[in-house]
């Protein structure tokens, strides 16, 4: 009990760094940005969406470097998992969640049409180099795109809510201080974070993709939690699903590409026929959800909604506690 003692220290640890780091970072990195006098949209768009997937993407980044890349792998599926089955079921429980902006209305057929790429590109049971360099550029384009929509809808209510999310305004001395010091913490508590799930993983003799699928991923998706229900809490609904979109897309494009990036490998096939299922079962979820079936009414993702997609989740959660035990026995 005592080998597993130090692992479970250093999960506990690494996902409190985590989030404190994270929201460091956004807090200093949007403050530099706007001292150089970029768009307050675009740092709201790139910069604090870039912030809330820090965790998942230094985590992989450093899972990848150790050469576990089925943890990496798994921090980005089990992430967008978590998303919308624990995190926005559990707030909609709360919070019912009312849907007007057409902007986010269409940003989720984008999210399941990324989704279907990605599992093409992955169809082959290897994540390559160039997998992740595509990934990684469609990122990108994809950033290009969310800043233009956002800037050309101006009737929208959508990127008003974005700007009223910035961090408060601070020095650009203490904007480069909390800057450096988020991305060092970041990166630390990553390698701490990645030491004790593969230690954890090893005395379970489970897989890393497992580990990565379930704890990594529920502690990654912490501040997506955070700002969901923030968002909702202020009646900010629109912002709130479109955190977890956001995040979910970033998921699949930044986190999905680092492995491929920085460690080539072959990767389990569950990935494919039992994991990447799931995820497009649970976004088709919501978009059905967030479509007002009725003429002139508004789209709720009310508590009803909210249960059946924590349902879904824990329903996946007891298929992969299945997996594993057969797997150990």
């Amino acid at each position: 009990m005592i080998t597993l003692l130090y692992p479970a220290l250093a999960i506990l640890i690494g996902f409190a760094l985590l989030i404190w780091s994270a929201d460091k970072f956004v807090l200093g990195a949007s403050n530099t940005a706007r001292s150089f006098s970029i768009s307050p949209l675009v740092v709201g768009v790139v910069i604090v969406g870039l912030g809330t997937s820090a965790p998942e993407m230094l985590v992989s980044a450093m899972a990848a470097a150790d050469g576990n890349t089925g943890l990496s792998i798994g921090n980005a599926i089990g992430s967008n998992i978590t998303n919308i089955g624990l995190m926005l079921g559990v707030t909609a429980l709360f919070y019912p969640l009312h849907i007007h902006s057409k902007l986010l209305k269409r940003e989720m057929p984008v999210l399941l049409a990324i989704i279907g790429i990605s599992y093409f590109i992955l169809w082959d049971q290897q994540l390559s180099f160039l997998d992740g360099l595509l990934l990684l550029s469609m990122m990108f384009a994809m950033l290009a795109y969310t800043i233009w929509e956002a800037k050309s809808h101006g009737e929208d209510h959508l990127p008003q809510e974005i700007l009223d999310e910035l961090p408060e305004e601070i020095g650009k001395g203490a904007a480069l201080k909390w800057l450096l010091v988020g991305i060092v913490v970041l990166i630390a508590s990553s390698r701490i974070l990645v030491w004790g799930a593969v230690e954890v993983a090893e005395y379970f003799q489970v897989s890393d993709l497992i580990i990565g699928l379930t704890i990594v991923a529920i502690g990654t998706s912490l501040p997506e939690l955070a700002a969901t229900i923030a968002a909702a809490r202020k009646k900010e609904f629109d912002l709130a699903v479109g955190n977890i979109i956001g995040s979910n897309i970033f998921n699949i494009l930044g986190v999905m590409a680092l492995p491929g990036l920085i460690h080539a490998d072959t990767f389990d096939i569950a990935v494919l026929t039992r994991d990447y299922p799931v995820m497009i079962a649970l976004t088709i979820a919501l978009m059905i959800f967030s479509i007002a079936w009725r003429k002139g009414k508004i789209a709720v993702l009310g508590r009803a909604e909210g249960a059946l997609l924590v349902v879904g989740y824990i329903a996946y959660m007891f298929w992969l506690f299945k997996d594993m035990t057969a797997t150990t026995a």
